[in-house]
């Protein structure tokens, strides 16, 4: 990371020490916040960033630190959320921070040293509170960098395909619960909590209420989350609204990042109807950190991130008025795995989707070679069983949603008798895969109640099989001999001529998500956990698919 005194950049400018400021919510509640300023006189962009983890922290996992971009000509204000850090306050996940960013954009503006226009960066919680914030309108904010965010937090966060994310959803709420114990000084709560975190405790009598978090933190939103399985007026009404908000946002993901969906969300929905530029980049990364080395794979040096350049650039255009060429470039950035570089495209990339059918003897649980891919449906209606036990789940392995994330070697994992794979004869030529993907299966089970993992993996000539997508649903009687959808995570990747594209599919992936017992009740006892016999046809009545974003060119 650069220095925010590098002699060797002239445009840099030295940096006062930090200072501690305050500010108070329209309903009297103080906020702490750190400033970082340019030294001497002249007036300056703020950039704002609002978070709950310790305001010192300053989102430096994947960000330079607000010196530097101080350095480069902006007052930097990161302040502690209400409830967080020394704000002052009671902390619940997203439900204050509409108002109270109205009024910390506005405060932020009227700054000494300030010229009145402010700009939001900041990832996950981070990335939110520029949405609450844009959704009340102030008139300073101007510009906004939303990254790796849940836009909507029932579909992107908490039950992503139905199903609580349970090791994303848990580790959070360890994590914040923790904290909140130490704020309070509870040093019994906060030893419990944090040797918890360390240690995630999956297997109580009712899995996604561990005794912990029941005896140290009985209010936990987690709680909340758990009651509310269904998008109810609950995440409603604590998801931003967007309706009326234009601003210019350079949106930010990764390919292996937890909250993806709700990044491209957003995305679409703000470029479909926006007046003011959209920009998307998305890296090869996961949730963080965001550099070349992401999982089991080394991505090459244009994965290393450029985020904080991209960043000042954009706020030097749209905070100072300068022509920093931006506009001039393509507005959708997608780094190519596989090529390990960046590609440019006009919009997000939508072609024709191009299907491979799964083909089986039969016995694709069984080996490798007995199921494959192609492009023709089979010829007659074919059926792969594969039983599902509660006791030996199969288990998450990289992919967006359990750490450590990203591309992991997963070729034992498909020699297991309860996953079926289905494999591509070895590529005539490269592959290119760019946007959206769908599996559609038509499985069937001998439970009211049962989950579908589907993995994406590259198979390489030596044997070695790394994931690249993945996606998950859980079903709830679902209508008979009805197609199910599988969407799974977007992607931008080449696959090498000589490799092949596998098809992996399974009824769990634990701990990402809970065993599902199979009772189709909502709160799943671990001693009802049943064994689940499911099947899955192919063929003219049951046309089984992948649909894959096939893009031409290079």
């Amino acid at each position: 990371m650069a220095s925010s005194m590098d002699p060797t950049d002239p445009t840099m400018l030295p940096v006062r020490p930090r200072e501690t400021v305050s500010m108070f919510t329209r309903d009297g509640i103080q906020l702490d916040a750190d400033v970082y300023r340019p030294e001497g006189e002249g007036s300056y962009p703020v950039l704002l960033m609002r978070q709950p983890y310790g305001r010192a922290i300053a989102s430096t996992v994947v960000y330079a630190h607000p010196r530097w971009y101080a350095a480069h000509g902006y007052i930097v204000v990161v302040q502690d959320v209400r409830g967080r850090g020394t704000s002052k306050g009671s902390f619940y996940p997203f439900r204050h921070e509409a108002e109270d960013g109205f009024d910390a954009v506005n405060w932020a503006a009227a700054l000494p040293g300030s010229n009145g226009v402010v700009g939001m960066y900041g990832f996950s919680y981070q990335g939110m509170t520029q949405l609450y914030a844009a959704s009340t309108r102030p008139s300073a904010l101007k510009a906004i960098c939303p990254a790796m965010l849940p836009y909507d937090l029932y579909a992107d966060a908490a039950y992503p395909g139905g199903a609580f994310a349970f090791y994303n959803n848990l580790s959070w709420a360890l994590q914040l619960e923790a904290e909140g114990a130490r704020l309070r000084g509870d040093a019994n709560a906060y030893q419990a909590l944090f040797k918890a975190s360390r240690n995630l405790p999956l297997y109580d009598p009712i899995p996604l209420k561990p005794g912990v978090l029941q005896q140290y933190a009985p209010q936990s939103y987690y709680f909340d989350w758990l009651e509310h399985s269904e998008p109810d007026d609950y995440w409603r009404q604590l998801s931003p609204r967007l309706e009326a908000v234009d601003l210019p946002m350079l949106h930010i993901g990764g390919w292996f990042d937890s909250y993806l969906t709700g990044s491209l969300r957003l995305y679409k929905e703000i470029s479909a109807r926006s007046q003011n530029p959209q920009y998307l980049v998305v890296g090869p990364w996961a949730h963080l950190p965001w550099g070349r080395k992401v999982g089991a794979l080394d991505f090459g040096p244009e994965a290393v991130s450029p985020i904080d350049r991209l960043q000042v650039r954009w706020f030097d255009q749209f905070l100072k008025g300068k022509d920093t060429g931006i506009l001039q470039e393509p507005p959708v950035r997608l780094f190519e795995m596989g090529s390990n570089r960046w590609r440019s495209f006009e919009a997000w990339p939508t072609p024709e989707p191009k299907v491979f059918y799964p083909h089986s003897s039969g016995l694709a649980a069984l080996s490798e070679a007995e199921g494959s891919l192609r492009p023709e449906p089979p010829p007659k209606q074919q059926s792969d069983t594969f039983v599902h036990d509660p006791w030996r789940p199969v288990p998450a392995l990289g992919g967006h949603l359990i750490h450590p994330a990203g591309p992991q070697e997963r070729s034992a994992l498909d020699c297991r008798a309860d996953v079926l794979t289905y494999t591509t004869s070895p590529l005539a030529t490269d592959l290119v895969l760019a946007g959206d993907i769908l599996v559609e299966v038509y499985v069937e089970a001998d439970s009211p109640s049962f989950d579908l993992c589907a993995v994406l993996s590259v198979v390489r000539p030596e044997g070695q099989v790394y994931n690249f997508s993945q996606g998950y649903r859980r079903l709830r009687d679902p209508q008979p001999k009805a197609p199910i959808g599988i969407p799974c995570q977007p992607t931008c990747i080449r696959i090498p001529r000589g490799h092949a594209l596998r098809l992996s599919l399974s009824a769990a992936c634990f701990p990402a998500y809970p065993v599902n017992t199979g009772t189709g009740m909502r709160e799943e006892r671990l001693i009802e956990a049943r064994i689940l016999t499911l099947a899955l046809h192919s063929g003219s009545d049951t046309p089984s698919r992948l649909h894959l974003p096939i893009v031409e060119g290079s």
